[in-house]
Parts: C-alpha cells; structure tokens; sequence
C-alpha cells in the first residue's frame, strides 16, 4: 500500500459525494476525480457542479480509467448500489481503501460481496444538505462530517492511519472511531425514525420537538430498532438527534427521505424500514411501525409516479 493517498475517486456526487470532492478537492497534492460515464459524464463535464454557490467542473474517469485509485468514496443512493457493483470491482486494486458513506447498516456487507471486507473501511456521514439539480448546499462549519473506523481492529489501523492522514488538513470535518459498528447502529437508530416520519408527515425535523404525535411515532421506531440490535447483540452509540436541533440540525431540516419525495424522487426506505422488516422477520423481532411506514411511503412513491390519477 502506498504511504499516502494521493488519489481520490467519488462515486456518487449527490450531496454527500460533493460535499468529500469539496472537501478534498483543495488539497494540492490530492488528485480526486469523480467515477462517471454516459450522460453522466458528458453533464459533469459541461455543467459542472455548484458547491454552495461555487463551481466545480470534476475530473471525469470511468471506472476502467481508474484502476487501482488509492480512496474509492461509494456514495451512490442506496437504491443504486447493486448497479454499481461492478464498477466497484473494476476500481478497487490490491492496495484501494473503499469507503461507503451510504445511510443504513448493510452497504460495506454488499461491497463486500464483490471484493471482500479487507479493503473496506466502515465509516457514516452526518450532513444536512440540499440538492437541487447540479447545486448542492450544505453548512460546512456546522457539518458534523464523517466517522470511521476499523470493524475489527485486530487487523491493524494501518488504512485508517492513512485516512486520518488525509484528512488531517483538508476542509472536512472527521473523526477516527474505535467503535465504529456501534456508531453506525446509533446513526441508523436515529435515521429510521427521524427520516422517515417526518416524511410521511411532510414537516421539519422540529416537529419531534414539538408534537407528541410525532414524538410517540419516532419512540415507537426507536424501540423497533433496538430490539433488533439487541437480538444482534450489538451495543448502539445512542446518537439524540433533539439535541442536535438548534446547534448543527435546524427545525426547519428536511432529511433525505422528505426531500426525495418533495421533488417526485423514489426514496431510499428499502435502506431504512425495508432492511428493519426484513432483519425483523430474520430474527423473529416484530416491526409494526416499520412495516406501516414501508408501505406507506412506497405507496406515495406510486402516488407521485402517477399511479392513482384515475380521472
């Protein structure tokens, strides 16, 4: 492995792809290219993204042109990740560190299924931010940013050293996690409820605040996710996204479910409610409130496809 990454390649420059290219792009001695073909491509190239209100035009590779990247960053939507498989396969050499900076808990276990979990650093994001078309908003200062960390640390700490590294003088914000599963299990703790039930509702996050309706459905998702982890026996980093609200999280913040659903996009519950019914019904662990909620948004996913426009 090379002794510093000097190679970058984002695949996925949605929100959280653009905010690891801006973040990496200022580094002089750093070359971050974003992973892209067809049209794709071709409208990175001519219309660039605008990075809060600043614009970027990437360098553009296909996955074939960049064999062998020092840092592949997957932030792909989830709903696309299975697609990417194989571009992932073609990057990834014998000396690539993969991180996955997808939302949910299983993302390194589907790469894994293609190149193993010895390249893989698990790590998660935490980022309030907007995207609409190629402009992409975000707080930078208040931007919590990434955590990651080794899953089983008695392989070494060589390639989060290397991160660490990297990250050290770049505008992202990062922290180095010696209990990284835990801290993935409290951001999907709090990203099942809090994502999912404000979308339903159509409101800002400040509605857990401030109706108990909304506060008993969130709890009730809660204590659907810690019974499953329990059964898992897995320990959550318990992540309070109330306390969050009025310091980096805004009342008025629409997370990625919601803002999917206000511009007709398809959502990524399958990631949230969609794996919690299916580990539930693994383990034998009851999810009602999941169960409801997955079929509640597919439903107006069908709705702003079209389906129900019967006049």
């Amino acid at each position: 492995m090379a002794d510093k990454i000097k190679t970058v390649a984002v695949l996925g420059v949605g929100a959280v792809g653009s905010y690891m290219f801006w973040g990496l792009s200022a580094k002089p001695d750093v070359r971050v290219f974003v992973i892209a073909e067809g049209e794709r491509a071709t409208r990175l190239k001519t219309q660039g993204l605008v990075i809060n209100d600043e614009q970027y035009f990437p360098a553009v590779k296909s996955a074939s042109e960049a064999i062998g990247i020092d840092l592949l960053i997957v932030s792909v939507k989830y709903t696309a990740l299975r697609e990417c498989l194989d571009d992932i396969k073609t990057i990834v050499g014998p000396d690539t560190i993969v991180l996955s900076l997808i939302n949910g808990v299983d993302s390194e276990d589907i790469i894994a299924e293609t190149i193993g979990y010895e390249r893989i650093v698990h790590s998660l994001i935490f980022i309030a931010s907007e995207r609409r078309g190629n402009c992409i908003r975000f707080d930078a200062e208040a931007t919590i940013g990434v955590v990651y960390g080794e899953k089983d640390l008695s392989r070494g700490t060589y390639k989060t050293d290397k991160l660490s590294e990297l990250f050290e003088d770049s505008r992202l914000h990062t922290r180095c996690s010696d209990d990284i599963i835990s801290e993935i299990w409290g951001k999907f703790r709090l990203n099942v409820p809090s994502n999912q039930i404000q979308a339903v509702i159509g409101c800002g996050l400040g509605a857990y605040v401030d109706s108990e309706h909304a506060a008993f459905l969130r709890q009730k998702m809660i204590d659907e996710v810690d019974a499953v982890a329990a059964k898992l026996g897995i320990s959550i980093k318990a992540i309070d996204e109330l306390a969050l609200i009025g310091t980096k999280v805004k009342k008025r913040a629409r997370y990625s479910t919601l803002q999917d659903l206000d511009n007709g996009r398809h959502t990524e519950v399958d990631m949230f409610a969609g794996a919690m019914v299916r580990m539930g019904r693994e383990l034998g662990v009851p999810t009602p409130y999941n169960e409801y909620t997955y079929h509640l948004i597919k439903a107006i996913e069908e709705k702003n496809d079209g389906k129900f426009n019967y006049e």
